[in-house]
């Protein structure tokens, strides 16, 4: 039939009939539901009142068991000092067996590759949530101080508590989130892989959050110059004394002005502060070596360690050289160490002797291949000398930086990944009836469970802690403080949300990668496009003192009043994009 084909008027149910179509008696043409929106079914999700009772039934969880521990914190029963050891203990142990059971049975060789979308949509979030927290600092006059601040507000949202929890619950919940290129797929497996995306988001986030956030967005006040006049008036009024004299002490602590033109050896003992001494380890003794010493670097075999008085006065030279003379001599007679106590006779005593005497060992062999080491080194050409000390710069820069990013989570992730690349290794694991399954895997996964409800019970801790009211001393929080409020609510729970997501649409719609289909992961972006502001940029504000007040109430407004309908907008957004998508 053409577009502009007339045709007679037909009653509905037989045209319905005669088309093939059943006809449901229950249907009334009189008089239309004002809740017909309501009830209307789609195919990524249920009804829209059913999907907000799921969603709402979701939060209700998250905050039933974060609830306690917000009342013991105002109780005054949990303080910050045992939230931060449950916190810690939580990263340490914890959640690396819920990322380690969940990822490693789940993940297989090609959905590692597909994972590399993810930075390109953090890179994308982070940008698009900084240039909004400029606009909006400019539109509210924001000087470049309260502008840093909205910005940490609006770019470094919560990856890491909230939104696990809601995943978790989400996908126990929601039955449209099991994705269909996986076959037999569960609400187990959709938690799993909602962790595994939340915690390469997390991860990036931590990165640029402890660098960029907390040496930039979040400086103290001393490091803006706007502010330098402020500082000057400080410093002058500090320095002078209780009866209004001027202070005569040097600028150099401990320095005497009539002896700044001389020159002290350096000394590893010395410090900046000269009331207090702490050693740097322990006396050389005969028979030992610079080496033995915990404090020595790990660059021994680059360069010999020679004594600062040797080096000064040319006396290694004067012995001909022999270092192990010059070692002799300038040490005292072997003593014992204070701390080491003494060895028990008999057979009590043999394990601290054989302990002893096994680290005795263990330096010597040390101090042998560093020399061995040196001698080879030094015996090479000069280039690959330069050749060889290059690269070890480069890999020890690698090396700390390597060490100084890691942390237990990420262990466990790398750990996940192995296992799992490995089908072997997998079925290990995770195959039933397995001996590593019933005993260590087990175990991991009873470590596992005590993690979400023990994020959630921090969680509120540190609301109640966080949220408390703030003695404002700062003229200026007083003044802005309420802009403040508006403009980081906004930066971070709003505009965000508004522009991520066309693009995150458009991503699912025509961007060609799995993951994009996975329903999940498109809740995941949208989760944390309007996720509330992390909670450790109230530890950095609390460090760097930087506008304490507004902070607490920011975190009270984003995770006690506007969550609710901030989640129930984002899934629905979510499971929209993923029926239009689809």
């Amino acid at each position: 039939m053409g577009f502009l084909e007339l045709r007679a008027p037909t009653a509905l149910r037989s045209a319905m009939m005669a088309a093939g179509e059943p006809w449901d008696d229950q249907i009334s043409l009189t008089s239309p539901s004002p809740l017909a929106i309501l009830t209307s079914s789609h195919d990524s999700h249920p009804p829209l009142d059913h999907l907000v009772l799921l969603v709402f039934g979701a939060m209700l969880e998250v905050v039933c068991v974060s609830l306690p521990g917000y009342v013991i914190a105002r109780l005054g029963h949990f303080d910050a000092d045992k939230q931060k050891f449950l916190a810690n203990l939580n990263v340490m142990l914890f959640t690396p067996c819920l990322i380690f059971t969940k990822l490693a049975s789940q993940l297989n060789a090609e959905k590692l590759v597909e994972l590399g979308i993810i930075p390109i949509i953090f890179v994308i979030q982070t940008l698009v949530s900084y240039f909004v927290s400029r606009v909006v600092g400019k539109c509210f006059g924001f000087n470049r101080r309260a502008s840093n601040f909205v910005t940490a507000m609006g770019v470094f949202g919560n990856s890491n508590s909230l939104p696990i929890s809601l995943v978790i619950s989400l996908s126990q919940t929601l039955k449209g989130l099991h994705w269909d290129r996986i076959p037999k797929d569960n609400d187990e497996e959709v938690a799993a892989r909602g962790i595994l995306y939340l915690m390469i988001f997390q991860q990036l986030g931590q990165l640029v959050r402890w660098s960029w956030g907390y040496h930039v967005l979040l400086a103290p006040k001393d490091k803006y110059d706007e502010y330098a006049d402020e500082t000057i008036e400080e410093g002058r009024s500090g320095a002078l004394t209780p009866d209004g004299s001027a202070e005569t002490q040097g600028l150099l602590e401990g320095v005497h002005p009539d002896t700044l033109g001389q020159v002290r050896p350096s000394s590893p003992t010395h410090t900046d502060d000269s009331a207090a001494y702490e050693p740097a380890g322990l006396t050389p003794v005969a028979g030992s070596s610079p080496h033995d010493s915990e404090d020595e670097g790990h660059d021994a075999w680059k360069k010999p360690q020679t004594n600062g008085i040797a080096g000064v006065n040319g006396t290694l030279h004067q012995f001909g050289g022999n270092e192990e003379d010059l070692n002799r001599i300038l040490s005292f007679p072997r003593i014992r160490n204070n701390d080491e106590g003494e060895a028990p006779s008999g057979v009590k005593g043999l394990p601290v002797r054989v302990g002893r005497a096994t680290k005795k060992y263990q330096a010597r062999v040390t101090n042998y291949i560093c020399a061995v080491s040196r001698k080879t080194y030094e015996s090479l050409p000069r280039p690959v000398q330069s050749l060889l000390s290059g690269i070890y710069t480069v890999w020890q820069r690698a090396y700390n930086f390597l060490w100084e990013f890691m942390n237990p989570p990420l262990w466990a992730m790398l750990l996940a990944i192995l296992v799992a690349s490995i089908k072997d290794l997998q079925e290990l694991f995770f195959k039933d009836d397995t001996f590593v399954k019933t005993s260590v895997t087990a175990a991991l996964r009873s470590s596992a469970g005590v993690a979400v409800p023990l994020i959630l019970v921090v969680l509120g801790a540190n609301l109640a802690r966080n949220t408390q009211n703030h003695e404002t001393v700062d003229p200026e929080e007083k003044e802005i403080g309420k802009k403040l409020l508006i403009a980081s609510l906004i930066s971070r729970m709003l505009l965000p949300t508004l522009i991520m997501a066309p693009i995150l649409a458009l991503f699912a719609k025509y961007v060609p990668v799995s993951i994009l289909d996975d329903p999940i992961f498109v809740v995941v972006c949208f989760l944390l496009t309007g996720a509330p502001s992390a909670l450790q940029l109230a530890q950095i504000c609390q460090i760097n003192e930087v506008y304490e007040g507004v902070m607490g109430k920011i975190l009270f407004q984003s995770y006690v009043i506007w969550i609710l309908p901030s989640t129930l907008i984002l899934v629905m957004c979510a499971l929209e994009v993923l029926e239009w998508a689809a």
